[in-house]
């Protein structure tokens, strides 16, 4: 299935999005300017503004107000983005040199603050306070799932109920944010609303399941990440969970001295032990269990060609490990 056919429906719109975001990423600052151009030409799905437009338009809103929202929810994630990768060390994103690579970490970190005041000030003239408090909380959960990340970086007793926390602050709360927003801005009520939380939260599992999962099984010029990224950092994501839990002892030494030691120097000895087991699969149900529930909460949106096109981000999201 192909991306660009599943957002068809809201391309007018995205235009007007990027119009908007470079319109307001501009400063009388050399550097952020430098830096906003970069991040513009990185590329990336913009999944989470593309979300926000269809869940308001798919509940019937004509008006310019989801495009504000979009761009918001876009400055938000690309500020995250920029302080992950100082975090994480990372030098390359989407095949391409990350900020902190090209500018180092103050320019990197201080640009995502740039970002974030950037949103606060979109936020304030979108004059909405059920709006701005949505975004609040979920930036604040955000900045929280990331601190829990880097408190399970290097311990091999992470569960299953750890990890699921963690990304379903880190990467689900934005998705979510973004489906119920675009919902309540058409006007919609409570449950329909809740609908639109539950098929973005839903999505957002999915899609942070997948990504992990591709660290193990992706071509780096498909997916755009290297193979063993997450396991250099030393992240217990799901399938290195699961080859743990499942797996004989010497794949539990293996693994369990991999996250704890970080770096990805047994990157094959890993692989083969997250292939012996049933990680793989696993991994992969459990993303497509968090994606079916996203169709199911379809059932409250009118039909559209923008209920279509939500139907197949869920598809998409997943056949991404096909």
């Amino acid at each position: 299935m192909d991306f660009k056919d599943c957002i068809a429906p809201v391309a007018d719109d995205m235009r007007a999005v990027d119009t908007l975001i470079r319109d307001r990423l501009h400063s009388d600052v050399v550097l952020i300017n430098q830096i906003s151009a970069h991040i513009i030409g990185s590329g990336g799905k913009r999944l989470r503004p593309i979300l926000a437009l269809m869940a308001a338009r798919a509940h019937g809103d004509a008006t310019d107000k989801p495009v504000l929202l979009a761009a918001i929810i876009e400055f938000i994630h690309t500020a995250t983005l920029l302080h992950d990768d100082v975090v994480d060390e990372t030098e390359r994103r989407r095949g391409q040199p990350t900020a902190n690579a090209n500018w180092g970490n103050p320019g990197a970190v201080l640009s995502g603050d740039f970002l974030y005041s950037r949103s606060f000030q979109l936020m304030v003239e979108a004059d909405d306070m059920r709006l701005m408090r949505e975004l609040a909380d979920t930036t604040n959960a955000i900045a929280e799932g990331e601190v829990l990340q880097l408190m399970a970086c290097g311990n091999p007793d992470t569960d299953e109920a750890a990890y699921l926390e963690v990304i379903e602050r880190k990467t689900a709360r934005l998705f979510r944010a973004a489906t119920r927003l675009g919902a309540m801005l058409a006007g919609g009520d409570e449950a329909v609303q809740q609908a639109a939380r539950d098929y973005g939260h839903n999505l957002g599992m999915a899609f942070q399941i997948v990504d992990d999962l591709l660290d193990y099984l992706a071509d780096p010029q498909v997916s755009g990440k290297n193979l063993g990224t997450d396991l250099a950092e030393g992240k217990p994501t799901l399938p290195l969970i699961r080859a743990m839990q499942v797996g004989g002892s010497t794949e539990q030494r293996l693994l369990r001295s991999a996250i704890a030691d970080g770096g990805s120097d047994d990157i094959e000895s890993v692989l083969r032990a997250v292939e012996s087991t049933d990680a793989i699969h696993y991994t992969s149900a459990a993303a497509q269990r968090y994606a079916s529930a996203a169709q199911s909460a379809l059932a409250h949106v009118p039909p559209s060609d923008y209920r279509t096109a939500m139907s197949q981000l869920a598809d998409f999201t997943v056949s991404r490990t096909l």
